[in-house]
């Protein structure tokens, strides 16, 4: 969130707010010392947002204008996605996977595991990060977190990547998104497969990491308009430990890549903590 104006201290806000939603302008007002403090989500829309509340402050009507709604709407939504190409694609990508693993079943799970997956003697036979490596399949280092073994898990999933891919590809770009991904994706995988594990899947791990890297940005610089509910942190965190725990298996949670979500989570501090501390480096 960005700080814009600050509004007067008893001003009733409620049709601003109401016509500022109306006109899709992500926002929040606080209570300052001095005032109702506006803040705005995307920077790019503080000229609408500036003319509305000028209109607010002469008692004007803030109807939206009708002018050719369905074309500026399907603008807008071009104009969102080229600035989150990265978040987008990782979405498609996973959608696409998804998809294509109920056409192909496991021929396509054994191209995307973390190592080749093979038949010997009747039995499954695994390699080794060495021979996935050696044989250049590098692929594997990363493609375990596209896939996804069941709807909930990919709703889920995909739902917390656009909202926290949003945040650090529309401020940081879309390469720090993208080499964010590859990082957190790889991490989380190695730290799942270090315990033994090869048939596992998900993007939870790269969640985690997106969810550490906007909570420390937000957190150590908050003029950088990040932002992340306190409660939707604890709920996370809370949630990594619980499915840690042999409670959570009688429930009908296990199976949970425990490892991945602490791996993407120790990705998403450390690249928070280095780009936050460049930030304050160069106010």
């Amino acid at each position: 969130m960005h700080p814009v104006m600050l509004l007067p201290d008893h001003a009733d806000t409620s049709q601003l707010r109401q016509a500022l939603w109306r006109h899709r302008i992500g926002h929040r007002i606080t209570d300052e010392a001095d005032g109702q403090l506006l803040w705005i989500a995307d920077p790019r829309q503080q000229d609408e947002l500036a003319a509305l509340v000028e209109r607010w402050r002469r008692g004007e009507p803030l109807e939206i204008q009708q002018k050719q709604p369905r074309r500026r709407s399907m603008n807008a939504s071009v104009s969102m996605l080229k600035h989150v190409s990265v978040t987008a694609l990782m979405i498609v990508l996973s959608l696409v996977v998804f998809a294509l693993i109920a056409i192909f079943g496991d021929q396509l799970i054994v191209a995307l595991t973390i190592v080749p997956i093979g038949l010997s003697g009747g039995e499954l036979a695994f390699g080794t990060l060495s021979q996935t490596l050696s044989s250049g399949q590098v692929w594997r280092l990363l493609s375990p977190a596209f896939l996804h073994f069941g709807w909930m898990h990919l709703i889920f999933n995909l739902m917390w990547v656009w909202y926290f891919g949003r945040q650090i590809e529309g401020r940081q770009g879309s390469l720090t998104m993208l080499m964010l991904l590859v990082l957190a994706g790889i991490g989380a995988n190695i730290a799942q497969y270090l315990t033994g594990t090869v048939l596992f899947g998900g993007m939870s791990g790269v969640v985690y990491a997106l969810l550490a890297h906007v909570w420390l940005m937000s957190r150590r610089v908050p003029s950088s308009g990040f932002f992340v509910p306190q409660m939707l942190v604890v709920f996370m965190l809370g949630w990594m430990v619980f499915t840690m725990t042999d409670m959570a298996g009688s429930v009908g949670f296990g199976n949970v890549a425990n490892e991945a979500h602490l791996g993407g989570l120790l990705v998403g501090l450390i690249t928070g903590w280095y780009y936050s501390s460049r930030r304050l480096k160069n106010r």
